[in-house]
């Protein structure tokens, strides 16, 4: 018998318990031994939960427990959790852990302190989603060329109401809050960092790169507006806040944000509060995964499907790379990347602007692929619309701070970057 004990629990942790003890015969004949949630640690015990474990308020009650074999983590947060993690492998436990934050900044630390003991993580990316193993075991032979990902539900929720129903950001925001899809402080999703600490961890195991949020572009879709959407939708592209780690010659790029991409692509038809994570192999081609990237039991679905990993002996690096036999790249500094991009320009309503415009972005190297003319709601200003040939960022910004200076360019100019 396996025993099991659970640090938080909370609407997953409630979902782990309450499947292994109700598919316990399915459980145990996968894995070949039974599995039993024997103790759960919160931090309010006199919540009621339905749940038919015991539990405690103090979470080394189960990392000290010689009974417990495998510590399930879904406490969320980056420190504490840290240190229990850390002192369960100590003493020789396996463990299981849904929490992004803390691999988004202790991964390879862990790691360490791991070695041959088993640490799996699938659930803390894209939820009920097989991504991790996908990247670790299915397409181990590959060359990962790069990864594309709708990876946070709440800003492909309300992406899909703006572009479908026309909805305004703030009225979606609300609503998705009212939904229970936003918190009230919306930031971590709508700001990108959600997916920004998913996509690190693919990053590490398709390319064995060791960063922190602090080192990729993290941008979210505060500042989309309808204007934008139907820019969009009409040059056929629809507006996605994407996850992307791929290989270029010089390094690999990481970055999370709002992205114009093809309407026809398998990404863009992802809708609602569903997650997708297109990967390309130099062998396979391109893959797609797509499911619940959210809720108790699809996280738990990923969450005991590890476990069961654990108690089959399956085992290997925990981020896909022996030590001294990773990928050799690098990742590419910030200003480095390169992409086709889109702005919108808030200009006099004058002879000689566009010219001007034009003009500054060429001083940069930066050529116009298309230009659109819209109205602005003040008579005597226009909105120039434009996408950009392939450039390096630290091209863009330059262009962008200069034409900030023009005196007929008022300040607020959006960029978001176009992904073919």
């Amino acid at each position: 018998m396996i025993k099991v004990g659970i640090l938080g629990v909370g609407t997953v942790g409630t979902s782990v318990a309450r499947i292994l003890i109700e598919n316990s015969d399915i459980i145990e004949a996968r894995a070949g031994k039974k599995i039993v949630p024997i103790l759960g640690a919160v931090k309010n015990i006199d919540k009621k939960r339905d749940i038919d474990i015991a539990l405690t308020d103090n979470p080394y009650d189960i990392i000290n427990n010689d009974d417990i074999d495998i510590v399930v983590e879904l406490m969320g947060g980056v420190e504490e959790p840290y240190i229990l993690v850390k002192k369960a492998l100590q003493n020789g436990k396996a463990v299981v852990t849904a929490n992004k934050a803390l691999l988004a900044y202790h991964r390879y630390e862990l790691q360490e302190i791991a070695k041959d003991t088993p640490l799996l993580y699938e659930a803390s990316v894209a939820g009920g989603i097989p991504i991790i193993g996908a990247l670790r075991n299915g397409l181990s032979a590959n060359h990962i060329e790069s990864i594309k990902g709708i990876m946070n539900g709440t800003c492909n929720y309300m992406l899909t109401k703006m572009i479908k129903e026309g909805v305004r950001y703030d009225d979606v925001l609300k609503e998705a809050q009212e939904l229970g899809y936003a918190e009230a402080d919306p930031t971590f999703d709508v700001g990108g960092f959600d997916a920004a600490h998913k996509l690190l961890i693919l990053g590490s195991i398709a390319y064995g790169i060791d960063a922190k949020p602090e080192d990729i572009v993290i941008d979210g879709i505060e500042n989309i507006t309808q204007t934008d959407v139907e820019f969009a939708q009409e040059f056929g592209y629809e507006i996605k806040l994407l996850g992307i780690a791929k290989k270029v010659d010089s390094g690999v790029e990481m970055r999370v944000h709002a992205t114009l991409i093809p309407a026809s692509s398998m990404i863009a038809k992802v809708d609602g509060v569903m997650n997708a994570v297109s990967v390309v192999g130099d062998s396979v081609g391109e893959t797609m995964f797509y499911g619940p990237g959210a809720g108790g039991d699809a996280t738990a679905s990923a969450v005991i499907a590890d476990i069961v990993d654990i108690v089959r002996g399956n085992s290997g690096p925990m981020l896909g790379y022996k030590k001294g036999l990773e990928s050799g790249l690098k990742l590419l500094p910030k200003d480095e990347i390169s992409s086709q991009y889109y702005l919108k320009i808030k200009v006099k309503d004058k002879p000689g602007v566009l010219a001007s415009v034009a003009s500054t972005m060429g001083e940069y190297g930066i050529s116009i692929e298309s230009m659109l003319q819209k109205p602005s709601r003040y008579k005597d200003r226009v909105r120039l619309l434009f996408t950009t040939h392939l450039c390096k960022e630290k091209k863009m910004l330059k262009a962008i701070k200069a034409l900030r200076g023009l005196e007929s360019v008022d300040d607020n100019i959006t960029m978001i970057r176009i992904e073919k």
